[in-house]
């Protein structure tokens, strides 16, 4: 475990809260169709988001006030002052960042509760308000090193590699949440989820190939174009785990599209879809829980510098 365990703790806990608030929104606008937004599960997606726009503000304000423990050296929160946050939020491109994302979860919460009928526009305000919250995690990050030209690009990579992950992980607790539903044989549930991981499959694609282009843009920036890296120090050690993981994801993932899918779509057809939502369900945790034990490594790579000690 790293020395900064706090500071990785947190940095996972917001990368999981924002790709959620982000990916669950973002999956109810594109997987639900018209007649899916008046649902018990178009409800749930929009309390899930409610409450990681929350929490993403509770877990911001808590990481802002360890960062500014970090950086001063103190032994307690007590000894911070009010100027120690000043520099933070106004000196460093860090705290604008955070500004930011303080700013559009609560934009997101107040539009939420503004548009509590519309479950369309909520779902919107909401994509959008977890998107640039997600976005402004960059700046904590590898992706902030560099400036000029370079720096722009390596930010843009790690925006898209962020937004492309959220997509993803936001989708698989979507689905997890809808399989449940599925399971407990609530209204119409089944027949979503056989629409819904059916019509996945162009988007998982295209996040794929986003994470991938993405992930070879920012080690190449961060590392260099050299392997040397990745068997000489903690950084690439932990990001050869973190390819290990995301190969097994994407075995999951064909398993998902290729063979669970259509049998759920076959079951449903022959009016016995019980065993196929299980194996549904199962193959969706099991990816879900790659995806958190991925999220754990970035929240420990963010930290760590790929040079030799």
């Amino acid at each position: 475990m790293p020395e900064d365990w706090l500071a990785v703790t947190l940095r996972f806990a917001l990368y999981l809260d924002l790709m959620a608030l982000f990916g669950v929104s973002l999956f109810s606008l594109y997987a639900l169709g018209p007649t899916d937004r008046p649902s018990a599960i178009s409800r749930l997606y929009g309390r899930v988001a409610e409450a990681s726009a929350l929490a993403g503000i509770v877990l911001s304000l808590w990481d802002v006030v360890a960062m500014a423990e970090s950086m001063t050296g103190a032994t307690h929160y007590s000894q911070l002052t009010r100027h120690v946050f000043d520099m933070i939020l106004t000196g460093t491109a860090v705290g604008a960042a955070w500004l930011v994302r303080i700013a559009v979860l609560a934009a997101g919460l107040v539009t939420a509760i503004a548009w509590r009928r519309n479950t369309r526009r909520r779902q919107i305000g909401l994509a959008a308000s977890g998107g640039i919250a997600l976005a402004t995690l960059a700046w904590a990050g590898h992706g902030a090193m560099d400036d000029g030209v370079r720096g722009m690009v390596h930010l843009a990579a790690d925006i898209a590699h962020l937004l492309a992950a959220g997509t993803w992980v936001g989708a698989l607790v979507a689905f997890v949440l809808l399989s449940l539903a599925a399971r407990a044989r609530t209204p119409d549930s089944v027949q979503t989820l056989s629409r819904a991981s059916s019509g996945f499959a162009t988007i998982g694609t295209c996040i794929v190939g986003m994470l991938i282009a993405t992930g070879v843009v920012n080690y190449v920036l961060v590392a260099g174009p050299t392997f040397d890296a990745l068997f000489t120090t903690p950084y690439g050690w932990l990001l050869l785990g973190k390819l290990t993981l995301f190969v097994l994801m994407l075995a999951l993932a064909a398993g998902n599209r290729y063979r669970l899918s259509p049998g759920l779509a076959a079951a449903l057809s022959a009016g016995d879809s019980t065993g196929a939502v299980k194996a549904l369900h199962r193959s969706l945790q099991a990816e879900t829980c790659l995806a958190m034990l991925i999220l754990v490594l970035v929240a420990w790579l963010g930290l760590l510098s790929p040079m030799p000690a």
